[in-house]
């Protein structure tokens, strides 16, 4: 059996939608999904089967080396995330281990990348839900976003824009989660960890 043949990937990046939200640091998921979607050259539309966007495609070298590949991005809310994305892995027949979910992560210095494959959700609401609503064995793509400073609470800090500094770097960051993404579904986890994770 072709890789394809098992049918496609489902990458979902993590965010709150609302232009309000698009600059969060809670929202690099949906970023990197832009990303990925420009890259793909195609355009997110309203999902039919779920409150989501949806893209489809490939990614990866041109040839045999490609995926088939299903971008999401939930319009539900991060806490709400695991409702769409679990409604469109069930729609496409995606088992739990070719799903991707690529997010923000506090306990990760800023634009630092961790891949990893199951584990806890490390109090993220959005992760939160995705386990809830099919379990923890899936895949995950971790940027680092760091702690915040003195005393702010964690909630206010996510849902800051990233500030100006962290902005210089920011395209470069993206760009660089958006390679380790196609990394990891045209060639692998370990490929992927071995080549992203800083």
């Amino acid at each position: 059996m072709t890789e394809d043949a098992a049918g496609p990937w489902l990458v979902a990046g993590l965010g709150n939608p609302g232009p309000g939200y698009a600059m969060n640091r809670h929202n690099v998921g949906f970023m990197v999904a832009d990303l990925l979607a420009e890259r793909m050259g195609g355009r997110f539309k309203r999902a039919a089967k779920a409150q989501a966007q949806v893209v489809e495609g490939r990614i990866g070298p041109a040839g045999p080396g490609s995926r088939r590949v299903v971008l999401v991005k939930p319009m539900s809310y991060m806490n709400l995330s695991g409702g769409p994305v679990n409604a469109l892995r069930e729609f496409y027949k995606v088992p739990a281990q070719r799903v991707v979910a690529v997010h923000d992560e506090l306990d990760i210095d800023y634009g630092t990348l961790r891949l990893k494959l199951g584990g806890g959700d490390n109090g993220h609401n959005g992760l939160k839900s995705l386990t809830g609503a099919f379990g923890r064995e899936y895949h995950r793509v971790r940027f680092g976003i760091g702690r915040p400073p003195g005393r702010m609470p964690v909630a206010d800090f996510v849902l800051k824009d990233f500030s100006s500094a962290e902005r210089k770097e920011l395209d470069y960051f993206v760009d660089r989660t958006a390679d380790a993404v196609e990394c990891l579904v045209t060639e692998g986890l370990e490929r992927a960890q071995s080549a992203y994770n800083s």
